[in-house]
């Protein structure tokens, strides 16, 4: 069972829990890092321990959720290979992974339905790194 790392802030947080729920019921073990209400949170206080989760090798992917995405791809992609990758639709989440070896999925809750997050969580966990010359690239970005 692949584990799966999640966290959001206020505006990501009912888009989470949707996620979790799509995980749940298709056989994912998913540890989540809140926020656990849509009450104000500060992104980086979610990002950080779901970077450090799929950074250490404890979950295999993890899932981010903010208003825009953005807050969270940046804290995310401080850490040492972790690549967050901020995606808004199908084609830009199967690039992610499958050219750029993406290990975080970044979605902006405020400007896709969650019917897309949806299908781009799925598109996302559902596709492989290609290697390749795509392995050589990812390679540089740990320069």
């Amino acid at each position: 069972m692949m584990k799966i790392a999640i966290g959001s802030d206020h505006a990501g947080f009912s888009y989470k829990e949707q996620l979790k729920g799509w995980l749940d019921t298709h056989g994912y073990e998913v540890k989540d890092f809140g926020t656990f209400s849509d009450a104000s949170a500060d992104y980086p206080d979610h990002a950080h321990p779901v970077a450090n989760e799929v950074e250490s090798g404890k979950a295999a992917l993890g899932v981010l959720v903010c208003g825009s995405g953005n807050g969270m791809a940046m804290a995310a992609n401080k850490h040492q290979g972790i690549r967050a990758a901020l995606c808004w639709n199908v084609e830009l989440a199967e690039l992610a992974r499958s050219h750029n070896n993406a290990n975080i999925l970044s979605l902006p809750a405020r400007f896709i339905p969650i019917d897309l997050a949806l299908e781009i969580l799925q598109k996302f966990l559902e596709t492989n790194f290609e290697g390749g010359r795509h392995a050589r690239r990812v390679d540089k970005i740990g320069c």
